[in-house]
């Protein structure tokens, strides 16, 4: 099974087991020194990129670990190993911006953590590179095609976000990790085009 993880995303399922494997055994001052936190003291710059490698529990981090093993590897088969961990990047680090802004104009004061502003992006993009893909859900049992599946889902997410139906999830951080995507795919395909422009 694990013959099908890509370097690269096998290294990031990786970073993210260990590290939070460590939660469970440090001081939760240090945990919270990494989590992403709106700005003010708590904030530093590293946070960022460092949030995304922290969990707040088994479901967590294995529902996050799952959409990478899942998703991610078509994504790096196609674009190569750098090519999708600078994607990944800018994807958490839009989620974590997004988050912030998020946090700022409601007045909240509480950190973020988690890998999903990433996982969100890479759900984007593959729908987008492979959008009749069917996948099956599990409740119901339906299948569906990819840009189906990631376009209720987004949906979803913008409807709990604004409603504050399900507290305690960054809704807008997804959002903000598949505007990230949706950016930088973009910025590609536009690079790609103009490459590809007749010189007259």
């Amino acid at each position: 099974m694990f013959r099908s993880l890509t370097p690269a995303v096998f290294g990031l399922i990786l970073a993210n087991v260990v590290i939070f494997l460590l939660e469970q055994i440090t001081p939760p001052a240090l945990v919270l020194r990494f989590a992403l936190w709106p700005l003010g003291s708590h904030f530093h710059l590293w946070q960022l990129i460092t949030y995304a490698f922290l969990h707040g529990g088994w479901w967590h981090i294995f529902g996050n670990m799952f959409g990478l093993f899942v998703f991610a590897p078509a994504l790096e088969r196609t674009w190569g190993p750098r090519r999708f961990l600078g994607y990944y990047v800018v994807c958490v680090i839009t989620a974590a911006l997004t988050e912030i802004a998020v946090l700022h104009a409601t007045g909240k004061n509480e950190p973020t953590i988690g890998a999903s502003g990433g996982v969100f992006g890479v759900l984007l993009a593959f729908a987008m590179l492979f959008p009749r893909a069917q996948l099956l859900l599990l409740l119901p049992p339906i299948p569906m095609p990819a840009w189906l599946f990631v376009s209720l889902y987004g949906v979803l997410e913008l409807f709990f976000g604004v409603t504050g139906t399900e507290p305690g999830i960054g809704h807008f951080a997804h959002l903000g990790g598949m505007l990230g995507g949706a950016v930088m795919l973009l910025y590609w395909r536009s690079r790609a085009n103009r490459g590809r422009r007749p010189v007259g």
